[in-house]
């Protein structure tokens, strides 16, 4: 299938939870957390931080360099021409969208839709476990060939579909192929992303409690949960948001 490279977008903008990429979740920055897990994976090539030119992400930057981990810098608006310019200097034939908000990120969870994407038959555009959500709203994954993802460059116009980088591509059923990638159990009413102080804190004491490791999956999360409920009950009253993107 090619190269295949995770871009994680990140920013240092949040309305509800200002400068969240970079808060401390048992002794690593939340983007360290995302870059970390995805890094574990065994299809993914490389791995790209995907942030704005904007000065208030100079710190994603630097924290970028601190890590080792590769980065890009476009536009603050026009998300999917930052995404394409990283896919562009990154020779990916293959993009794995994460989001730097989701430190409960999973490798093997990338690896399905990356394996889906491959394997589909006849073939496919795009894989994600967004298609037909079940899996808990934080372990958001897509997966989409850099064909397809230029395709959705040239043909987006509106500003709505500019910013956000896969709306164009997910809205067009009938130009893109579109592959769901599900779990077994639907546990899409399970938030694991980060939005607030609330989420911050369940996200928090699930590191905490497999000792500040990197090296778990999000089964051995559930079982944690299904062990602990009051750990759900920690961001439970947690409204989703409008939809933005980094």
């Amino acid at each position: 299938m090619g190269r295949t490279v995770a871009i994680i977008q990140a920013r240092m903008g949040s309305l509800r939870l200002p400068g969240k990429v970079l808060r401390d979740i048992a002794g690593q920055t939340m983007l360290e957390r995302v870059v970390r897990r995805v890094q574990r994976s065994g299809l993914i090539d490389d791995t790209v931080v995907a942030t704005s030119t904007s000065p208030a992400d100079d710190e994603i930057v630097m924290a970028c360099e601190l890590l080792g981990v590769a980065f890009t810098r476009g536009s603050e608006e026009d998300v999917l021409d930052r995404y394409r310019a990283a896919a562009a200097a990154h020779g990916a034939e293959v993009c794995v969208r994460v989001c730097a908000d989701s430190p409960l990120i999973d490798a093997g969870v990338c690896d399905r839709a990356v394996a889906a994407l491959r394997d589909a038959q006849g073939g496919a555009d795009y894989a994600s476990n967004k298609v037909e959500p079940s899996f808990p709203l934080g372990l958001d994954v897509e997966a989409f060939t850099t064909a397809a993802l230029e395709r959705a460059w040239q043909g987006a116009r509106d500003p709505y579909e500019r910013s956000h980088v896969t709306v164009h591509l997910r809205g067009k059923p009938e130009s893109y192929r579109l592959v769901a990638v599900r779990d077994v159990v639907d546990r899409h009413a399970w938030r694991w992303t980060v939005d607030t102080a609330e989420d911050l804190e369940f996200v928090r004491q699930i590191f905490l409690r497999f000792d500040g490791r990197n090296d778990f999956g999000y089964m051995d999360v559930v079982k944690l949960i299904e062990q602990e409920p009051g750990l759900a009950r920690i961001n439970a009253h947690v409204r989703a948001k409008a939809v933005m993107e980094g």
